[in-house]
């Protein structure tokens, strides 16, 4: 569980606590990943979800309207709760990456993704990461905290 109070209010590029945050998103096994097609909202779950050089990242398929809103409008959010009565919010604009090792990480992370792409260089495989990210935790009790990655 996070602990809210550990989360400053103020701007930090510290990996511990953008690893806390990846915790919280993996321990929830499901987190939900918001995303615009047109003027409409679109939500979906997810479960993957992995640090690579110092930033969160998820893979997708490009063959998935989730990867096609993304390339459109690179805006999204994730939200999830865990069983402690506590969630997290993630908003950030999603970063496509083309790195091999980035993609081969995914399959060290979670194998059984292997059965869906065989292999990093699968064309319709994609990997991307949260850049101007932030995270809100909240809580019935505590006051929500904010953390800018």
């Amino acid at each position: 569980t996070l602990d809210p109070h550990s989360f400053p209010t103020r701007r930090s590029s510290d990996l511990k606590i953008m690893n806390e945050i990846l915790k919280f998103i993996t321990d929830a096994k499901v987190f939900y990943l918001a995303t615009v097609e047109g003027d409409k909202p679109r939500l979906r779950p997810f479960g993957f979800a992995m640090e690579h050089e110092g930033k969160i990242y998820f893979c997708t398929s490009n063959q998935k309207d989730v990867y096609k809103q993304l390339v459109t409008n690179p805006y999204f959010e994730i939200c999830t709760m865990s069983d402690k009565g506590q969630w997290i919010r993630l908003q950030g604009k999603a970063v496509f990456d083309k790195n091999l090792e980035a993609k081969a990480k995914v399959f060290k992370v979670m194998p059984d993704l292997l059965k869906m792409y065989k292999t990093p260089e699968n064309p319709i495989f994609e990997v991307f990461y949260v850049a101007e990210g932030t995270a809100t935790l909240y809580s019935f009790s505590d006051a929500p905290r904010v953390i800018t990655l």
